[in-house]
């Protein structure tokens, strides 16, 4: 039997899912998987994403405070240490990657990278960091990409196309749609009226952390764009974050702009439900998935700082992708509601792709490139 190891700093809540799954399939494959993972640094804490996993091996890992940056060291026990394949996170602040590295040069053990390709939310893309990252990239023996955007880096660094494993990136989403399913029309028609929203008023939401990068400025200009040309609409906002008192003073003098702070279950399935649009003119990540389940056209600009699951938008099929001008992102959106039927045909579009980015097909996606490295 295969042994598998997978390399995590901390276990995040909403990863559970996935490794509970790949450990059955493994074990199906006859792949003994093992996961080893540490604690969060003191900076990580206040995000209460903590995870557990009763069979996953747990270490305590050396934090380095310097500036803004945590540098990690995480132990490699040694019962692990005969593993055929080992699987890191693609982290340069993760210390403990680098002996594993090395090692590689000499070691029968199979190495592979779990990762974005690239920081797409640094300062510097060009700085030192990322030019070493760079460096590293193609000294592994396998690859397991988040998105196709991290294969097209990937094929761009000259690493072979035959040793990729795109996982496009998901989360189990199954609960989120039979919450979705469960609200009833006279729950949505409540919450309408307890919004002040009329029939046929079109409806804008917002999901996520509230902190500079989501270009909420940027939002808040729009949406009144959008209000002075439609004035039925309204736009619901979930979540909190460091720019929460911004939108704040925003929602005060703006009666249909609702602040509903951190929202989950059958509440956030509830205003998806209302809405049909996801407006997010900064960085998209992972709540492009969400918005596909409840069929909702994703709105956001090229120039943010995106996270590689963008590349599941795509501008005037499933999604609205404009520049970076406020009066062109409204535009996008009025049209649209302008034009009903082609706003269902984006939002049917957006549907369809619910059933493309799901944690089921990431797994089976992972368990073949395990498969596919430990062959080669």
């Amino acid at each position: 039997m295969s042994k598998v190891v997978i390399l995590q700093h901390r276990l995040l809540h909403y990863r559970m899912g996935l490794f509970e799954k790949l450990y059955q399939q493994c074990m199906a494959r006859g792949i003994e998987l093992h996961l080893l993972h540490g604690q969060p640094t003191r900076r990580e804490l206040a995000k209460k994403d903590v995870g557990f996993i009763a069979w996953a091996d747990v270490v305590t890992n050396k934090v380095w405070e310097v500036g803004t940056r945590d540098w990690l060291w995480q132990p490699f026990p040694r019962h692990l240490r005969d593993a055929d394949l080992v699987v890191v996170m693609q982290e340069s602040r993760l210390l403990s990657n680098y002996p594993l590295l090395l090692s590689h040069w000499w070691s029968n053990r199979k190495l592979a990278y779990w990762g974005h390709g690239a920081n797409f939310q640094s300062d510097a893309p060009a700085g030192l960091r990322e030019r070493f990252k760079q460096l590293l990239l193609t000294r592994v023996d396998w690859w397991f990409a988040y998105t196709q955007m991290t294969v097209d880096i990937l094929k761009k660094s000259g690493y072979p196309t035959a040793q990729i494993t795109n996982l496009n990136n998901a989360i189990d989403t199954d609960a989120f749609r039979g919450e979705l399913a469960a609200v009833s029309d006279t729950e949505l028609s409540a919450a309408r009226d307890e919004f002040g929203i009329v029939d046929g008023a079109a409806v804008g939401i917002f999901c996520g952390s509230l902190y500079p990068d989501k270009k909420l400025d940027f939002l808040v200009a729009a949406i009144d764009i959008i209000r002075l040309n439609s004035p039925d609409f309204h736009c619901i906002v979930l979540g909190d974050g460091p720019s929460m008192p911004y939108m704040r003073e925003a929602a005060a003098s703006r009666p249909w702009l609702h602040l509903m702070g951190v929202t989950k279950g059958a509440k956030k399935a509830l205003y998806f439900r209302m809405a049909e649009f996801m407006l997010n003119p900064g960085l998209v990540g992972l709540h492009v998935v969400d918005a596909f389940c409840a069929g909702l056209v994703m709105a956001t600009t090229s120039g943010a700082r995106h996270s590689p699951e963008v590349c599941y938008l795509h501008h005037g099929v499933n999604g609205i992708m404009t520049g970076d001008s406020v009066e062109e992102y409204a535009q996008a959106i009025l049209d649209l509601i302008a034009d009903p039927l082609r706003l269902q045909q984006y939002r049917s579009a957006a549907l369809a792709d619910a059933d493309v980015y799901t944690l089921d097909n990431m797994v089976s996606q992972f368990v073949d490139g395990i498969v596919r490295c430990l062959g080669k």
